[in-house]
């Protein structure tokens, strides 16, 4: 069996497992509960603090086949559920928008959007670095947030929220991911240690907690190099 990285083993899989972004969490999963999704999201926030996670649980609970409305939790066992946390759903499409900046990438996600979901409820469309997009590409993508199909939802991601134009801003529901605290952040690590029966001086996973600056991610990775 494949080694696979710490970052990706223990990725958060639902709002409850979710590591020092509690608020959001929660805060997403009660729009769940109520059935008041947002047609378009915008997750800021530097790298690795859980953007990206908190989007595919997000489009898990939206399109768990295991139940038949959007749920708070999702089994993370169907089929849906599976390949959204791999990023590989049929009905989920990431989008890293650093390598598909221009005009012609947002209108060939217009023409998709028209077309109802495979499998789910929604199609969901995961836009990593949403800033990088070009001024034809956001003005093609605002004509769809100005009239969105009911079947489609947008989650945004940025590191830079502030190159993301006011006209897109405004259509969407903004939540801003902080830094992880050092001491939450050695705290996971410490659980994660526990269950690979592994074992660091408690120095040094301090030391990974300061240096990781707030990212899980990069704390995590700091980890798998020991």
């Amino acid at each position: 069996m494949s080694y696979r990285v710490l970052a990706r083993k223990y990725r958060s899989r639902t709002f409850d497992e979710v590591v020092g972004q509690q608020p959001i969490a929660t805060t997403l999963k009660n729009a769940v509960l109520s059935g008041r999704i947002h047609h378009a999201y915008l997750f800021c926030g530097t790298r690795g603090v859980g953007k990206t996670t908190m989007a595919r649980i997000l489009a898990k609970a939206l399109n768990c086949l295991a139940a038949d409305q959007p749920t708070a939790t999702p089994c993370n066992e169907c089929e849906s559920c599976r390949a959204t946390a791999e990023g590989e759903d049929i009905d989920v499409l990431e989008i890293d928008a650093a390598s598909n900046t221009g005009v012609d990438h947002i209108r060939e996600l217009r023409s998709n959007a028209a077309f109802r979901p495979a499998r789910g409820r929604y199609k969901v469309y995961i836009i990593d670095e949403v800033h990088m997009l070009s001024t034809g590409a956001f003005n093609a993508l605002l004509k769809t947030l100005e009239e969105p199909p009911d079947h489609v939802k947008f989650i945004f991601a940025t590191t830079e929220p502030q190159k993301v134009p006011a006209t897109i801003q405004s259509r969407c529901l903004r939540f801003d991911f902080r830094g992880i605290g050092a001491e939450r952040i050695a705290g996971h690590l410490r659980q994660i240690l526990e269950s690979e029966s592994a074992q660091a001086d408690e120095a040094v996973v301090r030391r990974i907690a300061r240096l990781a600056g707030g990212s899980m991610r990069d704390a995590l990775s700091l980890l798998d190099q020991l």
